[in-house]
């Protein structure tokens, strides 16, 4: 009797039992950390792009070529070289509508659509000559600028849960003023 007491509240074999429920579920955890990881830092990156490729519209291209500002082509260029220098495929961004919030400077009407520009580069959304600022006083005047916007899609890989081969658009809008 004291045999079978001893074997049935023996643990040799819990160690192993334990590990095989342990294991799998931290190496889910690991791998959503790497996955939602990658998209923070393709987010951060086209975010980057967008920011690059309003920078260049807004700033003058130099004395060397007559101060002209950049024309939409050669915005979605820099975009491009941006996104291909952290390795992303500038061929799989398609253009965002900017923010419904955005006006026209002109007009001071809102602005509903978007032209995609970029023919073999990335299709981005560029528009120039937005109100960027609303005044806060009818003296005061409004800021204009420029808006680029796509969107680039991100596909997780996370067996076992909802969001396996799950595709998601990642955003970047991004509205600069002038340079002086």
């Amino acid at each position: 009797m004291g045999l079978w007491k001893h074997r049935a509240w023996d643990s040799s074999g819990a160690e192993i039992a334990e590990a095989a429920i342990v294991l799998p579920l931290v190496f889910m955890l690991l791998l959503g950390i790497y996955w939602f990881g990658r998209a923070y830092n393709i987010y951060a990156t086209i975010t980057y792009a967008a920011r690059e490729g309003a920078r260049a519209a807004t700033a003058s291209s130099g004395a060397t070529l007559g101060n002209t500002a950049l024309t939409p082509d050669q915005v979605a260029t820099r975009v491009a070289q941006t996104l291909q220098a952290s390795k992303l495929n500038p061929n799989q961004v398609t253009p965002l509508l900017p923010n419904p919030s955005l006006k026209d400077c002109a007009t001071l009407a809102p602005v509903t659509s978007c032209a995609a520009i970029g023919g073999g580069n990335p299709q981005i959304c560029y528009q120039s000559n937005v109100q960027i600022n609303a005044p806060t006083s009818p003296a005061e005047p409004s800021t204009c600028g420029v808006s680029v916007s796509f969107q680039y899609p991100y596909q997780f890989y996370l067996p076992f849960t909802s969001l396996n081969n799950q595709l998601i658009q990642l955003k970047a809008n991004v509205q600069t003023t002038g340079e002086n």
